[in-house]
């Protein structure tokens, strides 16, 4: 009976099949000490646990496809102390499937003073639950059309003082990118979060240069793309170095397609004198902008093939206590219950289902999105 023979032989494949990826244990009582020497130990398919405490001038190359490095016990924090990878950062990146969980990366910085937590060079790469503080860069890739990248509940911090255009997230030319649950914050020079990539999905996170923050933009996408920002809470801040809050296109549309829906975001200036909420290139770029509130004084400059449903302009009072960073709607607010259903866009449906929860993170939504804004709760 072929067919039983088969079937059997299957059966007894399971086990191997569903067996736990081979583990590479790292830490100061470990027989592997430092990440460095793990880089060179690891193998393809491989959790590399790392013990929580500080890693000193310990900057690694990882190669490797389908691995995961996680801290465990708590915090993995690196601390650059003027060592870096190839002149490029504290982790080099080149593998396919990736993913680094719980890494504090800490004071990259090159003699090209372009150093990064993180360079993503090739392959594809998962964040989660990870930080980016006093960096030249927090995480920088390369311009490859094969790349993808995903944040998810991640931290990218203070930017190190530095002349030059220094930037929280710098993604090249890559084919996607989705950040999820973050907090972008107190830029200097540069932008909270730069993206070249074809396709963004900027889903639920919290880009606010905050006090003493000196971002240029917010939010950019330099040459176009299709990008989908919804559920996100962005704020200008009073000594920002640029007026434009977000931007799109402005340095070429190298994309074949080019599209940006803006909705169901929070939207705050600070600058005194006022800025431009957004500012679009491509004139062939199909924009929607629904369901947001804008607070502040900013004029939302809106070419008239511009999609525009929805949008409102809301008072720092119609918020439960703007002043503490509670950004829902006051229970009597007259806004409340006025969004439109937008539908769907490039495979997503324009309405949260979850949204940001400070300082990382995200939450359901225990129904449907009803309010303008990023927060329904």
């Amino acid at each position: 009976m072929p067919g039983r023979r088969s079937l059997l032989a299957a059966a007894a494949l399971a086990p191997l099949a569903a067996r736990a990826a081979p583990v590479l244990q790292v830490g100061p009582g470990r027989a592997v000490k430092s990440l460095a020497a793990a880089a060179r130990q690891a193998r393809d398919g491989m959790v590399v646990e790392v013990d929580a405490g500080d890693y000193v001038a310990d900057a690694a190359t990882w190669p490797q496809h389908e691995l995961t490095l996680r801290a465990v016990g708590g915090r993995v924090r690196l601390i650059a102390a003027g060592i870096n990878a190839q002149g490029k950062g504290l982790f080099v990146t080149t593998g396919r499937r990736q993913r680094i969980e719980g890494f504090d990366f800490i004071g990259a910085a090159v003699p090209d003073r372009n150093g990064a937590g993180i360079r993503l060079e090739a392959g594809s790469l998962t964040l989660v639950d990870c930080s980016f503080r006093d960096n030249e860069n927090g995480l920088l890739t390369a311009n490859d059309e094969a790349i993808e990248l995903d944040i998810v509940d991640c931290d990218f911090g203070p930017i190190l003082p530095r002349d030059g255009r220094t930037h929280n997230l710098y993604v090249g030319a890559i084919r996607r990118l989705a950040v999820t649950g973050s907090w972008f914050h107190h830029g200097l020079h540069g932008h909270l979060l730069k993206s070249r990539a074809a396709l963004n999905h900027i889903l639920y996170n919290r880009l606010s240069d905050e006090i003493g923050g000196r971002a240029s933009y917010e939010l950019e996408f330099p040459n176009g793309g299709v990008a989908v920002v919804m559920g996100n809470l962005i704020m200008q801040s009073s000594t920002t170095e640029n007026p434009h809050v977000i931007s799109f296109g402005v340095e070429g549309a190298t994309w074949p397609r080019q599209a940006l829906y803006l909705v169901h975001n929070t939207l705050v200036d600070q600058l005194p004198s006022g800025g431009i909420w957004l500012r679009v290139t491509p004139r062939q770029a199909e924009v929607m902008l629904a369901n947001n509130l804008l607070v502040g004084a900013p004029r939302l400059a809106a070419e008239g093939h511009w999609m525009r449903r929805a949008n409102f302009s809301a008072d720092w009072d119609e918020f439960v206590r703007a002043a503490r960073d509670d950004w829902r709607l006051k229970p009597g607010s007259e806004l409340r219950g006025r969004a439109q259903d937008m539908g769907v866009a490039e495979g997503l449906r324009l309405s949260p289902s979850r949204e940001y929860r400070h300082p990382r993170g995200s939450l359901a939504l225990a129904g449907p999105a009803r309010h303008p804004g990023a927060f329904q709760s």
